[in-house]
């Protein structure tokens, strides 16, 4: 990894950088909606920051206290945020998706008076009892809550802003990420200003990132990956945030947009790629060819510029073709055609589907880190990639591996600790100061980390043999666009089986492309062509893995999974134990006679 220029902020808070972009850049744009319904300056931004700052100054709350947001991703969480920052008060979101039990449990754990939260989820929110007290409905009036108006209107003209930001120090609390687990409550991460500037100083060093480049706000807000991205880009960064409220309009936004920085979990990546090859199989005659062998093309030009080799003149001349005709055309349409550091993370992305974006000009660059470290802690970079791996350490930080092969790391960006759970956190970060990511790894010479699994996650056959069930998921997955979910099977059976479901996009793109009428999920499932599509699929992907991970059975299951269901968290990561639980029949079948060489779905 380049760190040949170790970048140092200049400003210890958070509160500080955005006072300082105030000052240099008070008429450029920094908070918008796509295609411009809201478009907010810097000014503007530190405007509506003092008003809501002295509001909620008047309603009690101070440096070192909570305010909790259960927001979608608009102009409003970025205010509400920034003003609690500016108070020397712990701005902390939680998953839209959270049930009332939940939001309980994660209002008793942070302990906050004040909660933000968009109309829709005001029912939820009056089912919790306990400490908050006021309501902040960032969508107009509703019954029980104020509005950002009404809490404006309660601030002291008199109150001193300046000297709340001001008395704001690097070892305050910024926020509080609580972890989504696939078991057990979450955990209250807490990170400092002093963490959070750390990790985009490390970030500075990876990527060409200016002031007033473009990014979108998509993810979840309670996810460490957009409260980095989003928010502490714009304040550290000076990037323009477009918010996205709507994750189904993503594919929307990214044209509108056109970010210069994109990050996104592996399942965005595959839906990208779901939507390309469907587009790509609707072409026909020679469109279609033509499109086929510039991606190949594309792919072959990739491998060559991973590999480190120079392009022959033949495939040179030929990719400047591809990319004429076809590739630049793919970027545009995604909205990536600007884009200098696509990035990839929050859980393992199959090589095979980075290798295909590589091909079409789009560089993602897999990086990999926890709420705990405040984001990435390694990361591959331009002039810098190991496609597999999940890049170098970044500024800032260390690894290493313990004696069982699990990632420990530590350094500035490492959280203060977990809220309220000191047992928990002298669990997590031993007396040396490494955390115990959970993580099996290795290292390669150069210092490339590839994660192999979860450390509790690894499947272990009734021969004894070791397995990645990421690695044999993200094989199927990266074979067939059709497969959205899929979950490996196999600690102490004779052979590895799945469970998967069908993606539903790719699954309606591939009836409408093949005149297949059905489309609820149960029919889907069920229609021969579809089955055999999905069994091609499997059988691509077995051919990437050795013959002991190969799948022998799969379960295909007329349902949806969605994130923060019963089978994924939020953050789209499969819930392991939840799913064994809920499928143990289906899972038994599976299992209840010897496979044939042959893979057989049920």
């Amino acid at each position: 990894m380049n760190q040949q220029k170790p970048a140092t902020s200049t400003h210890a808070t958070l509160c500080a950088s955005f006072q300082d972009f105030v000052a240099k850049t008070p008429d450029a744009v920094v908070l918008r909606t796509p295609g411009d319904g809201v478009r907010i300056t810097w000014r503007e931004w530190d405007q509506r920051v003092r008003k809501l700052a002295a509001g909620l100054a008047a309603l009690g709350v101070g440096r070192g206290d909570t305010v909790g947001l259960m927001l979608s991703n608009r102009p409003e969480f970025h205010l509400a945020d920034a003003a609690a920052l500016h108070l020397g008060a712990t701005p902390f979101s939680i998953y839209n998706t959270s049930a009332a039990e939940q939001i309980e449990y994660l209002f008793g754990n942070a302990g906050n008076k004040v909660v933000f939260c968009d109309e829709r989820f005001l029912p939820r929110i009056r089912e919790v009892s306990g400490s908050v007290e006021h309501i902040v409905c960032a969508d107009g009036p509703a019954e029980g809550a104020m509005t950002l108006e009404d809490l404006e209107s309660r601030g002291d003209p008199d109150f001193d802003f300046d000297a709340a930001w001001r008395a704001v120090e690097a070892s305050d609390l910024a926020t509080i990420i609580y972890t989504s687990g696939t078991t057990g409550p979450p955990k209250g991460v807490e990170l400092t200003h002093g963490n959070v500037i750390a990790e985009t100083d490390a970030v500075r060093v990876l990527f060409d990132v200016s002031p007033g480049d473009r990014v979108l706000s998509y993810l979840p807000a309670a996810h460490i990956a957009d409260r980095v991205t989003g928010q502490y880009f714009a304040i550290l960064f000076g990037l323009q945030v477009t918010c996205v409220a709507d994750l189904t309009k993503l594919a929307e936004a990214l044209p509108d947009t056109r970010p210069q920085s994109f990050f996104a979990v592996p399942r965005v990546w595959q839906k990208f790629k779901a939507a390309i090859d469907v587009g790509l199989a609707a072409e026909t005659g020679a469109k279609k060819r033509i499109a086929e062998w510039a991606v190949r093309t594309g792919v072959r030009a990739a491998r060559a510029e991973l590999s480190g080799r120079t392009l022959p003149a033949t495939l040179a001349f030929e990719h400047r073709l591809a990319d004429k005709l076809v590739l630049s055309k793919l970027r545009t349409r995604l909205g990536l055609d600007d884009c200098r550091g696509p990035a990839s993370g929050a859980s393992a992305i199959s090589p095979d589907i980075l290798e295909f974006f590589w091909g079409l000009g789009i560089r993602i660059y897999e990086v990999w880190g926890m709420s705990e470290t405040g984001g990435a802690t390694t990361a591959n970079t331009p002039g810098h990639t190991k496609l597999g791996s999940v890049g170098r350490v970044v500024q800032g930080m260390e690894i290493t591996l313990a004696e069982d092969g699990e990632l420990l790391t530590r350094g500035a960006a490492l959280m203060r600790g977990y809220r309220n759970d000191p047992a928990k956190t002298a669990a997590a970060v031993d007396a040396d100061g490494w955390l115990h990511t959970g993580d099996i790894a290795e290292i390669d010479d150069d210092g490339y980390v590839t994660i192999v699994d979860r450390k509790k996650e690894l499947i272990i056959s009734a021969a004894g043999k070791n397995m990645s069930p990421s690695n044999i998921e993200n094989a199927i997955k990266a074979a067939t666009s059709l497969i959205g979910q899929v979950v490996a099977i196999g600690d102490d059976r004779p052979y590895v089986a799945a469970l998967a479901v069908l993606d539903p996009d790719a699954a309606a793109g591939f009836a409408k492309t093949h005149g297949i009428a059905s489309s609820s999920p149960s029919e889907l499932v069920a229609h021969p062509e579809i089955r055999a599509a999905v069994l091609a699929g499997v059988k691509a992907g077995n051919q990437k893995l050795a013959r002991v991970e190969q799948l022998k059975r799969v379960r295909l299951l007329p349902s949806t999974w969605e994130p923060g269901g019963d089978e994924l968290t939020p953050t789209m990561k499969l819930r392991r134990k939840p799913i064994a639980e809920k499928y143990a029949t289906e899972i038994d079948t599976l299992f209840d006679k010897a496979p044939t060489d042959e893979i057989l779905e049920l």
